[in-house]
């Protein structure tokens, strides 16, 4: 049915096998085996855009399992993937970052992943869609990947508004794309402090982190107090990190940011997360008190 001439067969036979391989890892596999994967691939450059968006729902069904991780990564797919994210339908756009993304966590995906290029595409995801949105979930979670390479950050940071796309995501994104974002910029200060701190700071990342280091998740709190500690003008060693205040952080890297307003930003924000701070700590001390004092049947 997917040889057939009549689009609407196609379409039957697509959605046919995403149902066979939807929760099932036999199905994903014996699918990709019977030969489905070149004409799937095909449609991902259809003129048909239901066919695009059908082949790419399909997609990430079967790139879910990790058998078939690595035989669709060298299959072709990859090229046609990057080029359904520059120039495809939303829906193509979004079903084919999730497809990136699930070839992505197979290591020697990667750098065939780099070598089409997908950076400014990927920050024109992020530009286009909703920062809460799981696209900008995998969306990111797919630059922190691509950025563990010298080839990724360059690209990130060659990209016009490409650091500030992640910084966004840092600040307005959902707790696990707040995690890739602040996992991605570490990932390029740690790499080359002295080439990545101006780019990261001048986007102003410094109140997302703030907030992070009180309301993220526990990594993302760790790693915002990590990346705050390397944007300061003369860093500590890691070794002295615990020891350091956030106070002390922060006014350091304040102290070094051009322009009196964002500067204020800078210290009102720091006020308030540590307001929020205490509040938290008192209402975590009263739950425990309650427990503490409830009575035992």
């Amino acid at each position: 049915m997917l040889s057939c001439d009549s689009v609407e067969s196609k379409e039957a036979a697509l959605a046919a096998l995403l149902n066979l391989a939807v929760k099932d890892e036999m199905n994903k596999i014996n699918i990709v085996n019977a030969g489905a994967l070149e004409p799937i691939i095909f449609f991902l450059h259809s003129a048909n855009p239901n066919l695009q968006e059908h082949a790419a729902a399909a997609l990430i069904t079967l790139s879910a399992s990790s058998v078939n991780k690595p035989i669709i990564g060298s299959s072709g797919a990859i090229p046609h993937l990057v080029e359904a994210i520059r120039e495809g339908s939303p829906q193509a756009k979004s079903d084919a970052v999730m497809v990136l993304y699930n070839l992505s966590t197979h290591q020697e995906n990667l750098s065939l992943i780099l070598e089409r290029q997908p950076i400014p595409s990927l920050v024109d995801v992020l530009k286009t869609y909703k920062k809460s949105s799981k696209t900008a979930e995998k969306c990111t979670a797919l630059i922190e990947s691509l950025v563990s390479f010298e080839e990724g950050r360059r690209a990130l940071t060659c990209e016009e508004g490409g650091i500030l796309a992640v910084v966004e995501v840092l600040e307005s994104g959902s707790s696990q794309s707040r995690e890739h974002a602040v996992s991605a910029l570490l990932t390029m200060c740690e790499s080359d402090r002295s080439k990545y701190r101006e780019p990261i700071l001048k986007e102003g990342v410094i109140p997302g982190l703030l907030e992070l280091t009180v309301q993220g998740m526990p990594k993302s709190q760790s790693k915002a107090q990590i990346l705050l500690q390397l944007l300061r003008e003369n860093p500590c060693p890691r070794s002295n990190l615990e020891p350091d205040t956030l106070e002390n952080i922060v006014c350091n890297i304040i102290s070094h940011i051009d322009g009196d307003d964002q500067s204020e930003k800078a210290k009102q924000m720091l006020a308030e997360m540590v307001q929020v701070s205490m509040e938290q700590s008192l209402r975590h001390l009263r739950r425990r008190a309650s427990m503490v004092c409830a009575p035992v049947d």
